[in-house]
């Protein structure tokens, strides 16, 4: 309930935001210029200043983007936030604060949809409830799809990451002025904001902006070298009609941008594997961060290897069932085994070792569903383990295993469901058509939400640094950790000497 406003003064001039429950919230607070005209496939730019006092009490417009309402007869904005609100100013931040916060832990979410849908202002990625329970919670808006990450010649690569950068940068310059301490930031994010943060943890740009980061189903394998990513750079401007190049994307409206972008992103439209047939997405989606750059200069696991992050605290893990997000509800874990065999070999190399193994490691399973558990662990579970292992800082790991019963049980444990128990907004996500079903566990939730909130503060957790000899991975379902023995896909894969 917003009672009264406040005001705060920032670099850029004052907010004018609400005051209510004992929680500050201002919401649309530009860190960034608008990246339109000429700044749009440009580096972000400051911030006007302003004189006066701005009002921060609506979210304001997001990232072009289009996204289904639905799947399968589940509500997925709740979770992506992934309507397009058009308007040029989207490079903005949601606060909450306590109303009384002094040097307060920061916590700065990066949202997910696969760094092509989503925003800052999902209902479950509310941060209401941090604030309550002594965190400043920051959330960003960055740019999507083609004007996020595609390296389009002329124009700066990996201008997502950059915004996000930016974002982390007006926190350091402005966030003591909502109460939150500057040397103590946590960034974490889910998904593809989960890849955005393991890349940020290597950039050498990045260094100060954080002291801890939480990778939720995400890792710095997901990146592209820039020859490959280009593929889609071309794909993309004959889509368009238009040149490859700065200037021939900028003739192209957003709006035409984002649907061309969805047309070549259609399963068989564009081969982005490497000399040995991987594709670090599996044939899922088309954008990802490039390596080669400024910001990113090597593959984010070589430069663990190098010492990358040494000094940056890292929470990492999955959901026990990621894949069954995009195939459980739909049915597809009923596939024969020869048709599941059939899909698994054109998403991955060595596609029949890997399923052969995995049914001879879960016999009574269909077809379908051994395909869910390789997906899963190749596309998350196995690439999260490589990088807690190569991570040269001190690195807990977990997973989250509690299934949900929506889609008549079938959603399980699957891709993003620990969201609404991280930021305790069940409340979101429950009732008929919910990804959480009805009657999810609060005490999850408050158990979970504590958790989030103890790392960002001091860094400590109640299990034991994750280590490649004993593997202690942390299941928060069942509040214990477990010493895990290496996945079927590790096994079969590690003598291939492949960072991927």
């Amino acid at each position: 309930m917003t009672d009264r406003f406040v005001t705060v003064t920032t670099a850029d001039g004052a907010l004018r935001g609400a005051l209510g429950n004992g929680i500050k919230t201002f919401l649309g607070v530009p860190y960034a210029a608008a990246p339109v005209g000429e700044l749009r496939f440009a580096e972000p730019a400051p911030v006007t200043p302003w004189t006066g006092v701005r009002d921060a009490l609506e979210p304001g417009p997001t990232a072009p983007q289009q996204a289904r309402r639905t799947f399968a007869g589940l509500d997925m904005f709740s979770v992506t936030g992934a309507e397009w609100r058009p308007g040029p100013e989207y490079l903005t931040a949601n606060v909450w604060a306590p109303a009384a916060a002094h040097n307060a832990p920061v916590m700065v979410y990066i949202h997910g949809g696969g760094l092509v849908i989503g925003s800052k202002d999902a209902a479950v990625y509310s941060g209401a409830r941090f604030a309550r329970d002594g965190v400043v919670a920051v959330n960003l808006n960055y740019r999507l799809g083609a004007e996020g990450f595609l390296p389009i010649p002329g124009a700066p690569t990996n201008l997502g990451l950059r915004d996000m950068l930016a974002g982390l940068r007006w926190v350091r310059r402005n966030i003591d002025a909502f109460g939150g301490d500057p040397e103590n930031v946590t960034v974490f994010g889910e998904s593809g904001g989960a890849i955005a943060v393991a890349c940020l943890m290597t950039s050498p740009l990045s260094r100060g902006l954080f002291r801890r980061a939480a990778v939720q189903s995400g890792h710095g394998s997901a990146v592209y070298p820039l020859e490959i990513a280009r593929r889609t750079v071309e794909a993309l401007a004959k889509e368009l009609g238009v040149e490859a190049s700065v200037d021939g994307f900028r003739s192209a409206g957003p709006g035409p941008t984002v649907a061309a972008l969805s047309r070549i992103s259609r399963p068989g439209r564009l081969d982005l594997t490497d000399d040995n047939g991987y594709d670090p997405s599996f044939g899922l989606g088309k954008i990802d961060p490039v390596y080669g750059d400024d910001v990113l200069p090597h593959h984010p696991l070589r430069a663990l290897a190098r010492g990358a992050g040494a000094d940056v605290d890292l929470l990492i893990g999955t959901t026990s069932e990621e894949a069954r997000f995009w195939f459980g509800p739909t049915r597809m874990q009923y596939l024969p085994r020869p048709a599941a065999r059939f899909l698994l070999r054109r998403m991955t190399p060595r596609a029949d070792e890997l399923f052969t193994a995995y049914a001879r490691a879960f016999p009574a399973e269909r077809g379908g569903a051994t395909l869910i558990r390789v997906l899963s662990d190749l596309s998350f579970r196995r690439p999260a383990r490589q990088f807690a292992q190569a991570h040269p800082g001190r690195t807990h790991m977990y997973e989250f295993e509690w299934r949900s019963p929506a889609a008549g049980g079938r959603l399980g444990a699957a891709h993003g469901m620990e969201l609404p128990f991280v930021f305790d907004t069940l409340d979101t996500v429950t009732g008929p058509g919910k990804l959480a079903g009805d009657n999810p566990p609060q005490s999850l939730a408050d158990h979970t939400h504590r958790l989030w909130i103890d790392f960002a503060a001091t860094g400590e957790l109640p299990w034991p640094p994750f280590d490649p000899r004993t593997r202690p991975v942390y299941q928060i379902a069942r509040r214990e950790p477990i010493h895990e023995e290496p996945l079927v896909a590790t096994t079969l894969l590690e003598s291939s000497g492949s960072v991927t």
